[in-house]
């Protein structure tokens, strides 16, 4: 890959990541209508939270009223406790049949602070072919990820209310989270990466190859989760950009954060070293196209997990350094080191200076832009004692040191 080309895809993923997670879009609302073909007293009783199917998709699994216009609600999500998130609704213009604002006040897994401009306005009106219900969702956003979620989701929730009423029958899942979908998606961020190669074979097989790097470095993620008690965990494909990993709870405490970020490229660390000794066997057989196929591979399976390591806010050696080290000056102490080790890398594979120097400037803003994102728990997570920090401290350099070596070994083959 060009040094031209390399930059191109830098600035863009940079300013996606912008985009996404950082761009300051303020107050905006989120709004969706439908027009169900069912009575307008039906949809009542399934939107109000005392209604008679209250519990119409499973979601609400418990409701309590705690004053006038008040409600308790337990919800089927999982708290990081295993149990139901809870959570106090406020109602307020409300008229029986009509409308209604619903705002949180308090949530047993987030901070109040997430729910402080939050608001949905529900109404239903009638309308020749049944009742139309239009719900408004208003929050204060920092970047479109967001925002985007919430437009879908708001979709996804009225589409699945329109089917529930008119048919009775309620279908959980879609068509997002599916695999064949983000079979798609994984099919679709080759597609991408494939033409800024100008649609070569060889850039068909490096787009093929970093999309498996991207479903390894995601599966250890998962995996991680597994181990920590997540029942249920699935992987979203977000061409270009990368993947994403989901647990099915809040984490509980700050080893079990540390633990599945640096899974991912804990991972993949398992298959540089067997590769290392396959391709040195592989070259001194003499296979020049075996040599540089494993070479191709150990280089982006190195690289990759690198680059997620490096101690930026949002990545996951941020993630992991964060947990470890306490906040302040030994944090910052902490990041640099880690970032001048990962220069040295660098520096050693053979990266020009100036591509050195300019990659320190790229985490720097990154780790600018992303920070203070981050969603606050409703409690504090559970502490790491210094058993927990001695061992991910010691697994934080073993994974570095493999896919720095892979990095070295890998560059040495090509340049």
């Amino acid at each position: 890959m060009s040094g031209w080309l390399a930059a191109v895809l830098v600035l863009i993923n940079l300013g996606l990541i912008f985009f996404l997670m950082a761009a300051p879009i303020g107050q905006r609302t989120v709004s969706r209508s439908v027009v169900v073909a069912a009575g307008g007293e039906r949809l009542w009783q399934a939107l109000w939270p005392a209604g008679g199917h209250a519990r119409w998709s499973g979601e609400i699994v418990d409701v309590r009223p705690d004053g006038e216009g008040r409600f308790h609600i337990a919800l089927s999500w999982e708290g990081r406790d295993g149990r139901p998130i809870e959570r106090m609704a406020v109602y307020d213009d409300v008229v029986p049949g009509r409308r209604f604002t619903m705002r949180i006040a308090e949530d047993s897994s987030l901070d109040p602070s997430f729910w402080s401009r939050f608001s949905e306005r529900v109404e239903l009106d009638d309308t020749p072919a049944g009742t139309r219900v239009t719900v408004r969702e208003t929050d204060h956003y920092r970047g479109f990820a967001f925002l985007g979620f919430r437009f879908f989701a708001l979709r996804r929730r009225l589409g699945k209310l329109k089917v529930w009423a008119e048919t009775g029958i309620y279908r959980p899942g879609g068509a997002f989270e599916h695999p064949l979908t983000q079979f798609a998606f994984a099919a679709l961020s080759v597609l991408i990466l494939w033409s800024f190669t100008g649609f070569t074979v060889g850039g068909l097989a490096f787009a093929i190859m970093l999309t498996v790097v991207v479903a390894l470095h995601e599966l250890g993620h998962m995996i991680a989760f597994r181990i920590s008690g997540h029942r249920r965990v699935r992987m979203i494909f977000v061409p270009l950009l990368g993947g994403i990993a989901v647990g099915g709870r809040p984490y509980n405490s700050h080893f079990e954060v540390a633990f599945v970020a640096l899974m991912g490229a804990g991972f993949s660390a398992f298959l540089v070293p067997p590769l290392l000794f396959a391709g040195d066997a592989v070259t001194a057989s003499g296979n020049l196209h075996g040599s540089n196929f494993i070479g191709a591979l150990v280089g982006c399976i190195a690289l990759f997990n690198m680059a997620n390591m490096v101690p930026v806010w949002k990545f996951d050696g941020g993630q992991v350094l964060r947990q470890i080290i306490p906040g302040g000056v030994a944090l910052a102490v902490g990041s640099f080191v880690l970032l001048a080790v990962f220069l040295a890398i660098a520096w050693l594979a053979g990266f020009p200076e100036r591509i050195v120097l300019i990659a320190g400037g790229v985490l720097a803003a990154l780790s600018l832009i992303t920070s203070g994102s981050a969603v606050k728990p409703r409690h504090a997570l559970l502490p790491i004692d210094g058993t927990g920090r001695v061992m991910i401290a010691l697994g934080l350099a073993a994974v570095i040191a493999i896919h720095g070596a892979g990095v070295v070994w890998a560059f040495d083959r090509f340049f």
